[in-house]
């Protein structure tokens, strides 16, 4: 029984730590959005970008989401090898200085933590308190999921069964080793696995020659991570994590040796075991950055080889998102019917996001050829959106229910948004770029920076919006509607600083002022009609009033 209701125990401490980090970092990334791709596709030398890692992991909670967030803009083509992997090291040093933050005593501050956190989420109406409530109340749990393990721990540690395995596991490093590899790679969080092995070894449940196996083996673990999550992106995604963890798993190994073959542990200063794991936690990944960091551009090579680019296809090929998915033998089945009525609208979804994807980019340096291109496709969501109504009109009415028609008429409708949404870009976007650049227009550094946060709020909703188009699922759609409320207001605020620089006289932004307002106006547009997919599903599971207007205004005249 005393073993059941510690594996009962120890399972919900698991799963709190891992709640509170994943809380922590949805918070952070909600709120700071698109913010990320600035910070980290900025040019920068090896040293800032991995200090620029470290930051990143401390805000994330996580080097494996950092490795993941650097390969996505390796693979996007918008990060240069050296500094991708510069910053993935940063990020791992970052990620064990958390470590030593969080496995401090800090107990006496929870109720605080929770009291403020709870506050701001639950009470506050602006977003980014909202998310930093969330933050707040995410590293309260974590250090209240430490304090659980610890108790857990602290019943069985005099027990027959967890000495014995304690024992074993000191004899047995290469197991150790293994195990902690496949707890990092289990639990999908190298803090959570290392803070739990750094709380079991606090409070005396395994030696520290064990723990320090079972952490090497978490960094090899931490590192398997971001491969495995990258696996179906492009060649020159997975170079990044797939270089990682050579480096990483080749530096766990010589560790693992020289801990266990050699008297390291002797000449480290007298501390309590838990602090001496995350002294060699910290060591171990100063020491990778200190030496990889001279030769991330050397290992491109071989990164290069292992992982090649693929071939780029004849311009003779048509790409599979631009073909028809619509299959007409389905019409008398409805149900694959709109299964494949919804893969076609995701494939209109994808041509738009094509087009506003360099929209921007032609407002730096504008070209017609480019140009001429995005407009182009803007004939596939045309010919798209025709298919789809000829396709909706062929479906057999008699054969298809309530629901099935309701669902048909709200794929219609966003249908018509995308196609919408993709002439704001050819009709809007577009001509504006060509009248930027034919009368030698500038926009401001603010005023940029501006339409780019924009812009990057733009392409980040329609990664969103394609999500709740699959998975019709509320909570994202709800998610969707508060970034259609904070693109509104970054909309407002873009427009406000653009005339207080106006009010204080720069030209630059006066000559520009026009261009910068429309070019401001049409993303907020076409944000709107991309985030349309949300409305009926909030409609429908009730999160969504049918007008914001007052029901009768005599009464509240009366109040």
């Amino acid at each position: 029984m005393a073993i059941l209701t510690f594996i009962v125990h120890l399972a919900g401490a698991t799963m709190l730590l891992l709640f509170a980090v994943r809380m922590v970092r949805t918070g952070i990334e909600r709120a700071l959005g698109p913010a990320f791709r600035t910070l980290v596709t900025t040019p920068r030398g090896p040293v800032p970008a991995a200090a620029m890692g470290m930051v990143l992991a401390i805000v994330l909670q996580s080097s494996a989401a950092v490795a993941l967030l650097v390969a996505g803009f390796a693979g996007a083509g918008g990060l240069a090898f050296a500094t991708g992997l510069a910053v993935i090291l940063g990020a791992d040093l970052g990620s064990a200085l958390l470590i030593q933050v969080l496995s401090l005593n800090l107990q006496e501050v929870i109720p605080v933590l929770l009291a403020v956190g709870g506050v701001m989420f639950l009470r506050s109406e602006r977003r980014n308190l909202r998310q930093a409530g969330r933050i707040i109340l995410g590293i309260a749990f974590i250090l209240i999921a430490l304090e659980f393990l610890r108790e857990t721990m602290e019943p069985i540690r005099d027990s027959q069964v967890l000495p014995a395995v304690a024992a074993y596991l000191e004899r047995d490093y290469v197991t150790a080793f293994l195990a902690g590899a496949a707890l990092a790679f289990i639990m999908h969080s190298s803090v959570a696995a290392i803070l739990m092995c750094v709380t079991v070894v606090a409070t005396g449940a395994l030696p520290v020659a064990a723990g320090l196996s079972l952490l090497l083996g978490a960094n090899l673990g931490s590192a398997l991570i971001p491969v495995w999550l990258s696996r179906a992106m492009e060649p020159s995604a997975r170079r990044l994590p797939a270089t990682n963890l050579a480096l990483r798993g080749a530096w766990a190994i010589v560790a693992l040796l020289l801990v266990n073959r050699l008297p390291v542990l002797d000449t480290l200063p007298a501390m309590p075991p838990g602090q001496a794991l995350v002294v060699v936690h910290v060591l171990f990944n100063a020491v990778l950055l200190v030496v990889a960091l001279p030769f991330c551009a050397l290992v491109e090579r071989p990164a290069l080889t292992l992982f090649p680019d693929l071939p780029v296809p004849p311009e003779s090929e048509v790409p599979l998102h631009y073909r028809s998915s619509l299959d007409p033998t389905a019409l008398s089945r409805p149900a694959i019917a709109l299964a494949g009525l919804r893969r076609e609208v995701l494939r209109m979804e994808q041509v738009v996001e094509e087009m506003m994807t360099p929209a921007m980019e032609l407002f730096s340096e504008f070209d017609r050829a480019r140009m001429k291109a995005i407009r182009a496709k803007d004939s596939i969501v045309n010919e798209a959106l025709d298919g789809v109504r000829r396709y909706a009109a062929g479906l057999p009415s008699d054969k298809m229910r309530k629901s099935d028609e309701k669902e048909l008429r709200e794929l219609l409708e966003y249908a018509i948004a995308l196609e919408a949404a993709g002439d704001i870009v050819v009709k809007s976007l577009l001509p504006l770029a060509a009248e930027k650049a034919e009368k030698g227009l500038r926009f401001s550094k603010e005023g940029q920076r501006e339409l780019q946060a924009l812009h990057d709020r733009v392409l980040q909703n329609m990664r969103l919006a394609a999500q709740v188009l699959v998975s019709n699922d509320p909570e994202s759609a709800r998610l969707l509607l508060t970034e259609k409320d904070e693109m509104r207001r970054l909309h407002r605020a873009s427009r406000k600083k653009h005339l207080q620089r106006l009010s204080a006289g720069e030209q630059v932004s006066f000559q520009s002022s026009d261009v910068h307002l429309e070019t401001a106006h049409a993303l907020k547009e076409f944000n709107s009609q991309i985030t349309a997919v949300a409305y009926p599903i909030l409609f429908r599971e009730g999160q969504l009033l049918d007008t914001r207007l007052i029901a009768n205004m005599d009464d509240e005249l009366a109040d």
